[in-house]
């Protein structure tokens, strides 16, 4: 049969919920046991989906006694994270604590040296004003994503700048303190309590490389790396996590104004990014994956292409670290 006779939508996607939520429980069990040899889990909990999500099976997995949460806010979080990865710990019965990373984030410097490269495109930017970072994307740029600073004034008024390479590169090497210092909470938790580290990226995020290296990057587990978004909802709903949660927009929550994650790094919602990642993943014709999404065959390709150039980039994030005896000789 042709191909094209086919049909393809965001049902190719759907998976049997408790089928694999219960491979991935017995993966879990597997891992800790026998490769590395731990007690239980720690992670940390954002009140975003893919953590939620990663809390329940978590529990499922070795019972809610031996895993062990960590809220790890700052002067930028929103205070909904909080309150949302409260309810998802009391939903689930697990231990937590709250560390909050502000003050050590101020000591090193991160929230000055942020604000010093911002103050090389708004000189005036300081106490009272608010910031993040923004793409225009790759469909309306011919698949080069360009940064943007998006500031408001303490007036209320909204500015958005067009970044230098340079002062970007400087927000978010200061920025990504922020994940790391996270990520060192959650070994040092887990030192102490002789646990493993769960990661939380989807497959979307895996791919394209929507984490910090050493930071959110860091994990010794990563349960639903292999799930598209839409699956890990699909699982969310199956494994109870509360309905606040599910219907929540993901956010990145790590500048001080509100911000989606297409906003920041990928050029579509996640339903129709999972959808031309999937098509991609599977050869499926750019016109059927332009049907299943509403858009054009060519701002399909332009997807596509943006997905191979972030795919280069994540493959240094992806890579351990490089040793000389594995340089093989020409």
């Amino acid at each position: 049969m042709n191909d094209m006779n086919i049909s393809f939508s965001i049902d190719d996607l759907k998976i049997d919920p408790a089928a694999e939520s219960q491979r991935i429980v017995t993966a879990l069990r597997t891992q800790l046991r026998s490769r590395l040899r731990k007690r239980g889990l720690v992670l940390g909990l954002s009140g975003g989906i893919d953590s939620s999500v990663c809390a329940a099976l978590a529990a499922r997995a070795l019972g809610p006694d031996r895993v062990f949460c960590l809220f790890m806010p700052e002067y930028d979080s929103d205070p909904e994270s909080l309150r949302l990865g409260q309810e998802v710990a009391t939903t689930f019965g697990l231990s937590s604590v709250i560390e909050d990373i502000g003050p050590s984030l101020a000591a090193m410097g991160c929230y000055e040296r942020r604000d010093a490269f911002i103050r090389q495109v708004v000189p005036d930017y300081g106490a009272g004003w608010s910031m993040k970072i923004a793409i225009a994307n790759a469909l309306t740029t011919k698949a080069y994503n360009i940064s943007y600073l998006v500031v408001r004034r303490p007036d209320g008024t909204v500015e958005k700048h067009r970044l230098p390479p340079e002062v970007y590169l400087g927000i978010v090497a200061a920025t990504n303190m922020k994940q790391r210092t996270r990520k060192q909470l959650e070994y040092y938790h887990a030192d102490r309590l002789n646990y493993a580290v769960i990661g939380t990226p989807n497959r979307l995020e895996y791919d394209q490389g929507f984490f910090v290296k050493n930071g959110d990057g860091a994990a010794d587990v990563k349960p639903i790396a292999h799930l598209y978004k839409s699956q890990v909802y699909q699982l969310a709903k199956y494994l109870g996590v509360p309905a606040e949660i599910r219907r929540r927009m993901p956010t990145t929550d790590t500048y001080s104004l509100a911000q989606s994650q297409e906003e920041f790094y990928f050029a579509l919602p996640y339903r129709e990014m999972d959808l031309c990642l999937y098509g991609l993943d599977h050869a499926i014709p750019a016109k059927k994956v332009a049907c299943a999404t509403g858009l054009s065959e060519r701002q399909v390709g332009l997807v596509w292409r943006d997905i191979a150039a972030k795919r280069k980039v994540a493959h240094y994030l992806h890579l351990p670290p490089q040793t000389v005896e594995e340089i093989t000789a020409p």
